[in-house]
């Protein structure tokens, strides 16, 4: 082997799924790439308390590593008014993870999680400049159905309120007991 040859290393790690807790909340902010979404991650975790969402993240080594978000309700994200159905957003794996199943396992989990609480459908966005989330949802079963012009806000870390603009695809799936 010469200098500058380099030894190839696999690494395996486990990777739990499983709901945030209270200790997750600034380690979510991955090391101050998503500080300025400190105070709604905190609002979210208050109403998984509350039974009114939920936070599954994969945890590897006690770091959320990935996350997904789970709104409950009955609200107009879908196309079968209704019916009981979950609105999933915030879907995001660290980079160098990406690509290993993580977020599909996310979503597995998500579904079932919902669907044995009595779900029947699943709402999520894609944004308009993420083809390959539209992709990934669209492997899953997801089917788009509406689209948004994707305009919200939300209050800093800082309280200041920051405005988004992002178009995006609804898509949505029909989930049966697992």
């Amino acid at each position: 082997m010469t200098v500058l040859e380099r030894p190839a290393l696999t690494v395996e790690l486990p990777v739990v799924l499983r709901l945030a807790k209270a200790a997750d909340l600034d380690k979510l902010e991955w090391y101050g790439q998503f500080t300025h979404f400190r105070a709604l991650f905190h609002r979210t975790f208050r109403e998984q308390q509350q039974g009114r969402r939920l936070m599954l993240v994969a945890d590897c080594n006690d770091f959320p590593i990935g996350q997904l978000f789970v709104q409950l309700s009955t609200g107009d994200y879908s196309s079968h008014r209704g019916q009981k159905r979950a609105y999933f957003y915030s879907l995001r794996v660290m980079e160098m993870f990406r690509g290993n199943g993580i977020g599909t396992s996310l979503l597995d989990r998500a579904e079932t999680i919902v669907a044995n609480a009595g779900y029947r459908w699943t709402t999520i966005a894609a944004a308009k400049d993420n083809p390959a989330a539209r992709k990934l949802y669209e492997r899953h079963g997801y089917h788009v159905f509406n689209e948004d012009p994707g305009n919200w806000s939300f209050r800093d870390h800082e309280g200041k309120t920051q405005y988004v603009h992002e178009p995006c695809w609804i898509l949505e799936k029909q989930l049966h007991l697992r």
